[in-house]
């Protein structure tokens, strides 16, 4: 048996390698272009959707655009087909993430946005750009599909930590293309270290 040591250097080199082999390509640009039209000029939001381990990412994904200046919700693919969908506007437009490109919430969930906004772009994140969803989305963005380090090659950690990349990339270009400011941050996060650290305060954070 591996030593755990043995096993997290295993680990590191397979998923490091799995980042460098995310396809670099124009769709980035084209997909951070969507993001500024429709969110932070036209005033609509990203709606970030996932399933399962995805929808974790896709959940932190829209918190990480809130607090850098572009209002995203994380939309539950579930509860969109009991009412939910409902948060869906005008100039809205939709982040989906799924490996596979076949998890049927979210294929649905493409269904159902497009009979209540026909013209809602989409975005995907997917281990299978030839899939059905990702073929459904107007810009889709590949992880590479590398294998997942589960020694059963099932349960989502190399996927995960790529989807949890591409979000980075995608909001963290986002903040360059609209001049994200310390300022505009300071205003949005105000509890915690971070808070502290962004409105230039001296001093212990937890007696200020």
């Amino acid at each position: 048996m591996n030593s755990i040591n043995d096993i997290m250097r295993s680990i590191l080199e397979r998923e490091s390698q799995a980042i460098l082999n995310i396809p670099v390509t124009d769709d980035y640009g084209r997909a951070v272009d969507l993001i500024v039209e429709h969110v932070n000029r036209r005033g609509g939001k990203l709606i970030c959707s996932g399933m399962g381990k995805a929808g974790q990412i896709a959940m932190n994904i829209a918190t990480t655009f809130c607090s850098t200046g572009t209002p995203a919700v994380f939309l539950h693919p579930s509860e969109a087909q009991h009412g939910d969908l409902g948060i869906i506007q005008r100039n809205d437009l939709l982040l989906l993430l799924s490996n596979s490109g076949k998890t049927r919430e979210i294929v649905e969930l493409v269904q159902l946005a497009r009979v209540l906004n026909p013209e809602i772009p989409i975005i995907v994140i997917t281990g299978n750009p030839e899939s059905q969803l990702g073929t459904h989305g107007d810009v889709t963005l590949s992880t590479g599909n590398s294998p997942e380090v589960c020694p059963l090659g099932l349960t989502p950690t190399t996927s995960t930590t790529m989807m949890t990349v591409m979000g980075d990339v995608l909001v963290v270009a986002t903040m360059q293309k609209i001049g994200f400011t310390k300022e505009e941050y300071a205003k949005r996060h105000h509890g915690g270290y971070l808070g502290h650290k962004s409105s230039g305060q001296s001093g212990n954070p937890e007696i200020c």
